[in-house]
């Protein structure tokens, strides 16, 4: 697990205790029963909270089982997790069925949770459009994707090594960064310096974006706010519905989409707002310096992390109204006086952005 501290186990312990000094088991489905009327559900961010909560009270580790009917979707995903204290745990439904058929029964565990270093080296790319402006925008997309799968993260079921070119994660988005950098350059949005940031590293951790706010540019006190743009190139031709996350993190993007009217802005389609100014994307990493962000996202589908996310699926027509859109929004935000005020919202929000409506797993 992605917040599983290094850590050994050897102990008696019964599935139905949760006690100070043992292991502790919870039921992922329990956690379910317990938020199913909450429309912002992120199970990652419950577990979490079920795993410091085992660690304020003395577990010595954390096995987690699925007894709902949800798959058993739930792996590795270190964007934004925090190593613990405590080994912890995750029962496939086989094992659970195996292990843990009599709840009152004592259990003799042993058992290793140990997180292998890798080092890698990746590069951010940037470019400035400097206008001499005291305030910057800064425009974002990772570059980065899955190579072949050699991390465990791609859903390619079969057995051969297939290459995986990321046409919508994310080179619609890098193709909107580069677009929007022209347009800009030619543009006479002069009241903000552009900043545009190719991320490296996202698929793994958001560690482009993390070390870029931890050493920045620009003076992160001068950035305006932050657009991400992360898979823009399967707009729905039927819904043409466009995910607009952040929305709650400054009280002037409601302003800016109802003062330029929202047909206007983006023609022939729909928002899906998302308040809140975290979740699984480069974004999340400016957020949390106290940045206003927006962030652009037309779904997912099945051939999300399949070596089948290739350009013959895009939609070029609605990416392109979703640059417009974006160009759109720059335009409304240039006559502003100021910085954009920043809005503290709730952590992650999962209905966005959650891999599959029945997996426990999140959006790389």
């Amino acid at each position: 697990m992605a917040y599983s501290g290094n850590g050994s186990i050897d102990a008696t312990a019964s599935v139905s205790l949760l006690e100070r000094g043992e292991p502790w088991f919870v039921d992922i489905a329990d956690i379910l029963r317990q938020q199913k009327t909450n429309p912002h559900l992120d199970v990652p961010g419950a577990i979490l909270k079920e795993a410091k909560e085992a660690v304020n009270k003395g577990a010595t580790a954390l096995f987690l089982y699925n007894s709902s009917t949800a798959e058993d979707g739930l792996r590795f995903d270190g964007k934004g997790s925090e190593a613990l204290s405590i080994p912890v745990f995750f029962l496939t439904k086989k094992a659970t069925a195996t292990y843990l058929k009599d709840p009152a029964a004592l259990l003799k565990i042993q058992g290793t949770a140990a997180l292998q270093a890798s080092n890698r080296s990746g590069k951010n790319v940037v470019g400035y459009l400097d206008n001499g402006a005291p305030t910057t925008i800064v425009i974002g997309a990772h570059y980065d994707h899955l190579g072949f799968g050699e991390d465990q993260n791609s859903r390619h079921t079969g057995s051969d090594a297939q290459i995986h070119n990321g046409a919508d994660d994310n080179a619609s988005g890098t193709a909107a960064l580069i677009e929007l950098a022209r347009l800009l350059k030619h543009s006479r949005l002069k009241a903000n310096n552009y900043l545009f940031l190719a991320f490296s590293g996202e698929e793994l951790g958001l560690f482009g974006s993390k070390y870029f706010t931890q050493n920045p540019t620009v003076d992160l006190g001068t950035i305006n706010f932050m657009i991400n743009m992360d898979m823009v190139g399967r707009l729905n031709d039927s819904t043409r519905a466009l995910t607009v996350g952040g929305y709650g993190t400054s009280p002037v993007w409601g302003q800016l989409y109802n003062r330029q009217g929202r047909e206007a802005l983006y023609a022939a389609g729909t928002y899906r707002f998302d308040s809140s100014g975290t979740g699984p994307s480069d974004h999340t990493s400016f957020y949390q310096k106290n940045i206003p962000v927006l962030f652009y996202f037309t779904g997912l589908h099945t051939d999300y992390h399949k070596p089948s996310d290739d350009a013959d699926r895009i939609n070029y027509t609605g990416q392109a109204a979703i640059v417009q859109h974006i160009f759109s929004l720059l335009g409304a935000a240039n006559g502003l006086q100021g910085k954009v005020p920043f809005t503290k919202t709730r952590e992650v929000q999962m209905g966005t952005s959650a891999r599959f409506s029945v997996s426990l797993g999140i959006m790389p």
